[in-house]
């Protein structure tokens, strides 16, 4: 016990367990206090049929909160036990419905006072508890049908590995994660083409000693993404944001988000007015990025690229961080 306060909240599955337990065990005993011959976890499933109808199973997962397996053993237990009893649906012979048989229904009856004075037990416990563990059980209910705790685990998991990405400028030594990357994503879908190479093959040459610039994306100091800014001899676009890639082995990390905004702050930081980029509207995750970092279509400009089907412009000054 003292571990698992130690641990914190990470044990939250083996604390409700163990107070789980602890309950269960008292519940053993106090059905044998009354000589009601039910067990604890039974108790759901006799509840849902004390008013006497039939029921199906379904039903009675539904009213419980219960998987179906689980109550059909739990029926199934009953029924050994000759607390409960199959009855067929007169209006769909392919439904089996449940119900207490005379010796579950006297049991109802004989379990009252138990009610009765567990209910006053439960008030007095709650009384002189700081906090209202009831209502405390209602909120988490609520809260868990809103949102799993997977899929909160799964939130910050995303939200951890999120921040532990460090966009970089260029060096050297980032120079075959540069192409490489690129490679991969352009050879999946398309064929690799002149102006592919040219900047892959020399980016000092063709990119930064024509004043662009290149950033990396690091995970855990890897490089898995990469950028470049290309200056552009134009009497409107100042850059074009270029050679975007990503590895999949660290995508759902938002790489390509931010190396977007790192790319569009730096075209800013540099007396940017416009910023142009081609792409292909197969790349529907790529376009919907860049839509997202403030991107629109425009048409008409000559592109060194057969696969470009769509050219896209930022208005950088329009852009508040």
């Amino acid at each position: 016990m003292d571990l698992l306060k130690k641990i914190g909240r990470v044990a939250l599955g083996s604390r409700l367990r163990m107070l789980t337990d602890i309950i269960t065990r008292d519940a053993s005993n106090i059905y044998k206090l009354y000589n009601i011959d039910l067990q604890p976890k039974w108790f759901p499933v006799f509840y849902a049929l004390s008013g006497g109808d039939a029921k199906t199973i379904t039903s009675i997962a539904k009213d419980i909160g219960h998987s179906h397996p689980s109550v059909s053993k739990i029926v199934a237990e009953m029924i050994d036990k000759g607390l409960a009893e199959d009855q067929r649906d007169s209006a769909d012979g392919r439904n089996n419905m449940v119900k207490l048989s005379q010796k579950g229904l006297d049991l109802t009856v004989a379990i009252q006072d138990q009610y009765t004075d567990v209910s006053k037990a439960i008030e007095d416990l709650s009384d002189k508890a700081t906090h209202d563990l009831w209502k405390a059980i209602e909120e988490w209910e609520e809260l868990l049908k809103q949102k799993t705790l997977l899929d909160r685990v799964v939130e910050q998991k995303k939200m951890r590995e999120i921040a532990q990405v460090q966009v970089v400028d260029y060096r050297p030594e980032y120079a075959v994660a540069f192409k490489d990357l690129n490679v991969e994503w352009i050879s999946k879908y398309f064929r690799m083409e002149k102006a592919d190479y040219d900047a892959l093959d020399d980016p000092d040459g063709y990119i930064l000693s024509k004043g662009g610039h290149i950033l990396i994306a690091l995970y855990q100091d890897e490089p898995v993404g990469v950028c470049a800014l290309i200056k552009m001899n134009d009497n409107k676009y100042d850059y074009e944001l270029a050679k975007m890639a990503v590895s999949p082995k660290a995508q759902g990390k938002r790489i390509g988000y931010q190396l977007g905004m790192a790319s569009i702050e730096k075209a800013k930081s540099l007396g940017a007015r416009y910023i142009y980029l081609e792409s292909n509207t197969i790349l529907e995750p790529a376009i919907n990025l860049y839509r997202k970092l403030g991107f629109k279509e425009v048409y008409g400009r000559e592109t060194p690229y057969e696969r470009c089907n769509i050219q896209m412009e930022l208005e950088v000054r329009a852009i508040n961080f």
